[in-house]
């Protein structure tokens, strides 16, 4: 029964982030998925390119 005890309490102990916080929070969020995203989406673009183009020699 501790460990349910302490988990309330360390619950209620934590300091949340207010509204404003978490906003910026989730646009960071977005901003990170969203570059990564493209990075992702350019690397496999050149990959896929210069894996036809050697199969394009044989």
């Amino acid at each position: 029964m501790k460990f349910i005890s302490g988990t309330f309490r360390l619950l209620k102990d934590t300091t949340w982030p207010d509204r404003k916080q978490r906003w910026k929070d989730f646009l960071s969020v977005l901003e990170y998925t969203l570059f990564f995203t493209v990075v992702i989406y350019i690397f496999d673009k050149v990959l896929s390119t210069g894996v036809v183009k050697l199969l394009d020699l044989f």
